[in-house]
């Protein structure tokens, strides 16, 4: 079963939200779980051979742990599919601050002053072409 909430963004738009929630969640818990315990056992056990003369056990005694992280990471993503989805949204919404827009403004002026004399034509008669009739 999922759960849909809203979360609120600074551009007063709504993104539902959907985890899991439920018998899902709980098998993504016992799964995490039950991955952890693996690694755990695992990277204790290949310490102890590595420890015992093993060379070749000192890379799984790194490897197991890494391997954990990544489970870590899989789980997350699983409860929240729609994160990075919501994390590029507010990348992209960024808003010019109110004290910058006339500066804005100005500079666009200004770029379209210069690709008229680029060009060689007049601003004046360029804004005019521009304005829809």
């Amino acid at each position: 079963m999922e759960r849909f909430d809203t979360t609120q963004r600074d551009d007063s738009a709504k993104i539902p939200v959907r985890r899991l929630t439920g018998k899902d969640a709980f098998r993504a818990h016992l799964t995490l779980v039950g991955g952890l315990a693996l690694c755990t056992l695992a990277f204790w056990f290949e310490l102890g051979r590595a420890e015992g003369g093993n060379e070749l056990s000192w890379a799984y005694v790194f490897e197991w742990p890494l391997l954990g992280v990544f489970g870590l990471y899989m789980w997350w993503n699983v409860l929240d599919p729609q994160r990075q989805e919501r994390v590029k949204a507010r990348k992209k919404t960024k808003e010019l601050a109110p004290e910058f827009h006339g500066m804005l403004s100005a500079w666009e002026d200004h770029q379209r002053e210069l690709l008229a004399k680029q060009n060689g034509l007049d601003p004046d008669t360029q804004e005019e072409s521009d304005s829809p009739t």
